[in-house]
């Protein structure tokens, strides 16, 4: 997983610097072609000024000059008159001179305007259509690159989702499919012994495991599969997994339930749900050495039922809020890290509800919430 993140980063860095380095040579293009028309605007008020004069000159590279200018917005102010005389502008049928007053004062703001002194007059002038294009391109080009990287992402994500998923599922199956030929033997075997007259008490525990076991492996063929869900009351389901649970923690382990006196109904898949509480209780117990106290509150919010499952353990790092539900992810010497995995596939996949950490504090303990679809 730490490999996938580096890749992950290494990526992210690397999109990064492209496109900083795209934004960079945008805008010193921009800037170069910003500078080249200030000089074509400079030299079309020399030629403006030249036509003024009386000097003579050839005035055809002049006119030639004044026509060049095809693509640049100009307002020429005559200072005297206060005549404003446009080019390369689309003038509204009414409301011309403010219109260009508005113009004139926007060029301003965008460039310093140049003074035609013989004349007494200021020459504004606005980015052409070309430049204008240009400085919007390294955003565009930003947001392509980001989209891109984001569609990468997604579908990379999804497939790896997918990956997961087939995993999960051939795992699962092939795992209950292992289970159902020792378990088919055990169920042999005792009723041989029930012939053979085997102490009774002997027999009964047997019986539960074999139970348990048949359980489990109906757990994990559910897990590949669509679970139906069916209205419960969920302090019923958690009471009847923590009978099972309790006679097999620590004594010094106090498992306590905050319930309200009204059956809470949800949609549920008992045998999957179960699995839940028994590895959320297993991960408090792992937390809090063995010695503490695990506490389930139960409330209502709208559609929704709130299930808060709190620990006094060691707590858990605000860094790991996320990272503790991913495969793999452990504390303990031994394990594979797939408890706190299974139990949100469950919640979210199986029960289509959530769960994530509430809050956790160091040395005061861990409180998970799961939110499930209230029965209507």
């Amino acid at each position: 997983m730490q490999h996938r993140q580096s890749l992950t980063s290494l990526f992210i860095t690397l999109a990064i610097i492209v496109a900083l380095l795209s934004l960079w040579l945008s805008n010193r293009l921009v800037k170069e072609l910003a500078e080249e028309e200030r000089r074509k605007i400079e030299v079309w008020a020399m030629a403006t000024e030249s036509m003024a004069q009386e000097e003579e000159m050839d005035m055809s590279l002049v006119l030639r000059i004044l026509e060049s200018n095809t693509t640049i917005p100009i307002i020429l102010y005559d200072k005297n008159s206060g005549k404003l005389t446009p080019r390369n502008l689309k003038i509204p049928e009414k409301g011309v001179a403010p219109y260009l007053q508005v113009k004139m004062e926007e060029f301003g703001r965008k460039h310093d305007p140049i003074a035609l002194y013989e004349m007494n007059q200021l020459l504004y002038y606005d980015d052409s259509h070309t430049l204008k294009m240009l400085q919007r391109y390294p955003y565009l080009q930003l947001w392509v690159i980001a989209l891109f990287i984001g569609l990468a992402f997604f579908a990379l994500n999804r497939s790896q989702r997918a990956e997961r998923n087939r995993v999960w599922v051939g795992l699962s199956k092939e795992t209950a499919h292992q289970l159902g030929t020792p378990i088919s033997s055990l169920m042999a075997w005792l009723e041989y012994m029930k012939l053979k007259g085997v102490e009774r008490q002997l027999l009964t525990e047997i019986d539960k495991d074999i139970s348990r076991l048949q359980m489990i492996a109906e757990r994990f063929s559910k897990i590949g599969s669509v679970s139906a869900l069916t209205p419960a009351d969920l302090r019923e389901a958690i009471n009847c997994s923590l009978a099972y649970i309790e006679k097999r923690v620590s004594r010094e382990v106090v498992l306590r339930t905050r319930f309200p006196e009204q059956p809470v109904w949800a949609d549920l898949n008992e045998p999957l749900f179960g699995w839940v509480i028994e590895n959320l209780v297993k991960n408090g117990v792992d937390a809090m050495q063995g010695q503490g106290v695990i506490t389930f509150d139960i409330s209502e919010k709208g559609k929704r039922v709130l299930l808060d499952i709190s620990d006094t353990g060691k707590g858990i790092p605000k860094s790991k809020f996320k990272t503790i539900f991913s495969p793999g992810y452990t504390t303990k010497e031994r394990g594979w890290g797939l408890g706190l995995t299974l139990v949100k596939r469950i919640v979210e996949k199986n029960h289509r509800g959530k769960i994530f950490v509430k809050r956790s504090e160091p040395e005061k303990g861990t409180t998970f919430r799961i939110v499930l679809k209230r029965f209507k």
